[in-house]
């Protein structure tokens, strides 16, 4: 693998903080180029994240994460340059979902590889990218899923489902099944 093979994916501030640090580390680490983006931002600005835990409550608390760098300038993305896109979740795609740019970016990913992992089907929905598929999300998002005309898969928070180009999952407990799932898409081939 060489850093020639590029994915991006799309923040804001308060993306979940694994969902945003494990795969962007995970990713890189296996030598793909991943450049993180964000509206009205820079490589080098940087997004505020929020970690996300499940403590037996009816949903997730939230604590304050990071500060993640991003790496790419939003405005010079050219989506031509990448082999796949990455959308983590966390409150971040409940407002990208409103930025125009950011909706025409993921359906320029429509039919190449594409991850997306808790709220991250908002934006998956609100781009109309998922009609006719199977999804997994954080179970609040699964009327977003259904009313974009998509199959919710109501699936163990550690597990991921893959529909031809499109892998999802509910959380970031699901991280190993995910990101196997995606590199599989991406035509990746990691052994011990």
């Amino acid at each position: 693998m060489t850093d020639d093979v590029k994915l991006l994916m799309l923040a804001g501030d308060y993306v979940e903080d694994y969902e945003i640090m494990v795969p962007y580390q995970a990713l890189s680490m296996l030598g793909y180029k991943v450049d993180v983006v964000c509206p009205d931002k820079k490589a080098g600005d940087k997004v505020l994240t929020a970690i996300h835990d499940f403590e037996g409550a009816q949903t997730y608390s939230e604590k304050p994460g990071h500060a993640f760098t991003l790496t790419a300038d939003f405005d010079a993305i050219d989506t031509d340059e990448y082999l796949g896109l990455i959308v983590p979740g966390g409150r971040a795609p409940e407002y990208l979902r409103l930025n125009p740019r950011v909706l025409e970016i993921v359906r320029a990913f429509a039919d190449r590889p594409m991850a997306a992992i808790c709220h991250g089907a908002q934006l998956l929905a609100a781009a109309g990218v998922i009609k006719g598929r199977k999804v997994s999300a954080y179970p609040a998002c699964k009327p977003e899923v259904e009313l974009a005309g998509g199959t919710y898969a109501d699936i163990a928070v550690t597990d991921a489902v893959t529909d031809g180009e499109l892998v999802s999952a509910p959380a970031w407990p699901a991280h190993p099944a995910w990101l196997a799932q995606f590199l599989k898409v991406l035509g990746a081939n990691v052994s011990i």
